[in-house]
């Protein structure tokens, strides 16, 4: 409970989650270290828990992680996700992101050409709620991704949408690993 508030729903351990949340919440735990509030939060939905969780586990292996958490920070800022902004400071620090990169990330760009035709690209698909046009498109397919990757840009992006919206609607409380300085000074 950093931020001051408290989640609109409680946010469950996992021996008060319900038994079919049970198993995902341990392989969160095995996968990560600890179990983030989102999916502590999503455990009193088993049906929720599952949905998050197998997006989680699709996306985790479709494209580069530092990659993936500049997708999340440009998304999360659109959304104006302040639990999210925090997380993926947290993990993108971890995957040798700088903070000067993040804070790019957030506004929708990054230093490297690619990784900045991606970003954009999330950003852009946030913003529309999907409704990009030809350019952006082309945009990500002249940076040197397939058809097939482009569709794993949008799923990822997704999936950031998907815990923005949890975590959004549920006020979740910032996990005390996500509250560095950094993270919250940059948020929404």
């Amino acid at each position: 409970m950093v931020v001051g508030h408290m989640s609109r729903i409680p946010i469950l351990t996992r021996d008060q989650a319900p038994a079919a949340s049970q198993a995902k919440l341990d392989a969160l735990r095995e996968e990560l270290g600890f179990v983030p509030n989102v999916f502590r939060i999503a455990a009193h939905s088993p049906h929720a828990l599952a949905g998050l969780s197998a997006l989680h586990g699709a996306v985790r292996g479709a494209l580069d992680p530092k990659l993936r958490e500049q997708i999340a920070l440009a998304v999360s800022h659109v959304n104006g996700s302040r639990y999210c902004l925090s997380a993926h400071t947290y993990w993108g620090r971890r995957r040798g992101l700088a903070s000067e990169e993040m804070a790019l990330n957030r506004q929708g760009k990054a230093t490297d050409a690619r990784a900045n035709a991606v970003v954009c690209f999330a950003a852009k698909v946030a913003e529309s709620r999907g409704d990009v046009d030809d350019r952006d498109i082309e945009s990500v397919r002249a940076a040197g991704f397939s058809d097939a990757e482009i569709l794993e840009l949008v799923a990822t992006s997704v999936y950031y949408l998907f815990t923005n919206f949890i975590n959004n609607v549920l006020k979740t409380d910032i996990d005390p690993e996500f509250a560095s300085d950094e993270a919250l000074r940059h948020g929404p």
